[in-house]
């Protein structure tokens, strides 16, 4: 399987609520992970499974999500995807958020992920999402 096929499978199981799991088949257990916008930065699996967690349970409704492009240099170990999430959290807000993934890749797993987003807004939640690919 290309690389570019497993990070489409890791958008596919995301969008359909299957994050955890996708953590545990496809990241490393030492993966590095990098919020740039915020500066944050997360040390293996577990911390990510963490981070994961926390945000999840932050939110009251989820109202959909997707991806849009995906793309791979297969040379270089490393794939790009665009993803939307609209949720409303515990606080009340709701928030379409936007951002793109860039993943480095070795032995198979994702070894490296660096996310890529402004700030979510929360008085706009009807921008239209990318082309969905499913």
């Amino acid at each position: 399987m290309s690389l570019k096929e497993k990070a489409i499978k890791v958008q596919q199981m995301i969008v359909n609520g299957e994050g955890m799991s996708a953590l545990d088949e496809y990241y490393h257990d030492n993966i590095q992970v990098y919020e740039m916008p915020t500066g944050e930065h997360r040390n293996g699996k577990e911390e990510q499974r963490k981070a994961m967690q926390e945000w999840a349970d932050g939110i009251e409704e989820f109202h959909g999500s997707g991806y849009g492009a995906v793309t791979s240099d297969e040379e270089k170990n490393t794939t790009c995807a665009e993803l939307w999430m609209d949720v409303t959290f515990k606080d009340g807000n709701r928030t379409k958020m936007e951002e793109v993934a860039v993943q480095k890749w070795q032995d198979g797993k994702i070894i490296e992920e660096k996310f890529y987003y402004n700030l979510p807004k929360t008085e706009d939640v009807n921008v239209q999402p990318f082309s969905q690919t499913q």
